[in-house]
């Protein structure tokens, strides 16, 4: 399961941490186990992945005796790449662009009659990870807020969802890298992103994915505050070098962004009334031989 690993103060702040760990690989294997029981007739799953979610649907799929493609990008952390390996997966690597391994995708499901598991845009794998609030809220029931690094959305749309129900007061805060888009779309309650969609140049692959999915959006609509954090390069590896440094957590540049995100003069300056303030470590995939503050 997830759970709180450390509880740090800021001036009128109290922020607990939690990694996403377990809940996303058991909902993945049981999300695989349903469609098999769904189709007894599967014989694979396929899948496109900047790290987590292809990791935990290769062993998923490993449990579930089932063999699994990831399609990545052709310049993927290699890191990521040898973690997706170890779990049994074949990888198929694609032009860097969202287009590119979605067709990817599409090519090796009909190619092999494979099962598409999408990443986020799906209400079962959107309803699997707000297991991570509901976890988060009965360890630290006083949280006044989320902060969760997003992607396509799936993360916090379940999050949202879960802990809104649980708490409806309860706020929950998007951080971004820059140039998301998020705030202004969520302003303007509609998608300003351009077309075709692309990936954003910042050092966290994990949430370089521009524009939200078309099923997250509406939910993020509706649940998630419009103020959001958008956080540069620096920003993160600073936010990574204080996890690393200070509570001995290997994190990668998106879970840096939440930390980052947490100690900025955005969040100093807010409703003073927000106290305890979860931040989700959304992934600890580093290659420590290629530390990003040694790039810039």
């Amino acid at each position: 399961m997830s759970r709180v690993d450390l509880d740090f103060v800021f001036p009128r702040r109290r922020v607990q941490l939690v990694r996403k760990r377990i809940p996303a690989y058991e909902f993945e294997r049981i999300y695989v186990l349903t469609v098999k029981e769904k189709d007894p007739n599967v014989t694979g799953v396929v899948t496109h992945s900047s790290g987590n979610h292809g990791q935990a649907l290769a062993w998923a799929a490993k449990m579930a005796k089932l063999p699994c493609t990831v399609v990545v990008p052709n310049n993927f952390s290699a890191v990521k790449v040898e973690a997706i390996k170890g779990y049994g997966a074949e990888l198929v690597l694609c032009e860097p662009t969202p287009a590119s391994r979605q067709e990817t995708c599409d090519r090796v499901g009909k190619e092999k009659s494979f099962t598409f598991i999408p990443p986020y845009d799906h209400y079962d794998v959107i309803a699997g990870q707000g297991t991570m609030a509901v976890e988060f809220l009965k360890q630290v029931p006083d949280l006044d807020a989320i902060l969760v690094p997003v992607s396509g959305g799936g993360m916090i749309s379940g999050i949202a969802i879960a802990a809104k129900t649980i708490k409806p007061d309860i706020k929950v805060f998007m951080v971004e890298p820059e140039g998301k888009m998020a705030e202004e779309s969520l302003r303007a309650g509609e998608r300003l992103w351009p077309d075709p969609p692309g990936f954003l140049n910042t050092i966290a692959d994990g949430i370089r994915l521009q524009q939200l999915g078309h099923i997250t959006w509406p939910i993020i609509l509706e649940l998630v505050e419009k103020d959001v954090f958008s956080v540069s390069d620096e920003e993160m590896i600073k936010g990574m070098q204080f996890t690393f440094q200070r509570m001995k957590l290997v994190i990668e540049a998106a879970s840096g962004a939440g930390v980052a995100a947490v100690m900025s003069e955005k969040m100093a300056t807010m409703d003073p009334s927000i106290k305890n303030i979860g931040v989700i470590l959304c992934g600890g995939n580093v290659d420590i031989n290629n530390l990003p503050w040694y790039k810039i």
